[in-house]
């Protein structure tokens, strides 16, 4: 049996959240799920806890998800970001970090996650 990678997934609309949580368990992913970036961060700093990747809507509210990001990197220097964003273009984005623009198929969304694990 393959390992199960895990997947933290940041979204504050919880349509939008339930959509991508439901994407990823069918391909088989475990998700974690947080509506912001104060529960994402209470994830990511339980250290029993695995995450491979962390998938952050960009407009947040309160702290956005570039700001996530950097604060989960200090924690988790080697987990690999992927931002959502329908504001993709000209964005600039850290190493390791890359963007899907929204909105994005279910294959689009396989592809990005299965090429940055």
């Amino acid at each position: 049996m393959a390992i199960t990678s895990t997947i933290l997934v940041v979204e504050d609309d919880a349509i939008v959240r339930m959509l991508i949580v439901d994407v990823l368990e069918e391909l088989e992913f475990s998700v974690i799920e947080a509506a912001d970036a104060d529960e994402a961060l209470t994830a990511v700093k339980n250290t029993n806890q695995v995450i491979d990747l962390m998938m952050t809507d960009v407009g947040l509210p309160g702290m956005d998800g570039k700001q996530l990001a950097t604060q989960v990197r200090e924690l988790r220097p080697t987990v690999p970001i992927l931002f959502a964003s329908g504001y993709a273009e000209g964005v600039d984005f850290p190493a390791g970090m890359q963007v899907i623009a929204k909105p994005f198929s279910i294959d689009q969304l396989r592809d990005k996650v299965k090429s940055m694990l």
